[in-house]
């Protein structure tokens, strides 16, 4: 007899994602399929690093207000003139 169960590996035991009709404590074979968007990058540090570096648009006051964009607090007022 086989059956396909979708699983999810959280590190240390894999996870059905719905029920199982199988006997508790028994051993069992198992074949593991994975699919290629879980296969390994083959990219260094470097490269990853790379994919995710770039700009975000955010207030000119960013740096000087980051405690009002963060917890906010009441922004700090300065006199730009």
């Amino acid at each position: 007899m086989s059956i396909t169960v979708e699983t999810i590996y959280d590190g240390k035991v894999l996870r059905p994602l719905a029920p199982v009709d199988l006997i508790p404590n028994n051993q069992y074979s198992i074949t593991i399929d994975v699919p290629e968007s879980a296969a390994p990058a083959t990219d260094d540090a470097w490269a990853v690093l790379e994919s995710v570096t770039g700009t975000y648009d955010g207030p000119t006051d960013w740096s000087n207000e980051h405690n009002h964009y963060i917890y906010g607090i009441p922004k700090t007022v300065t006199d730009e003139s």
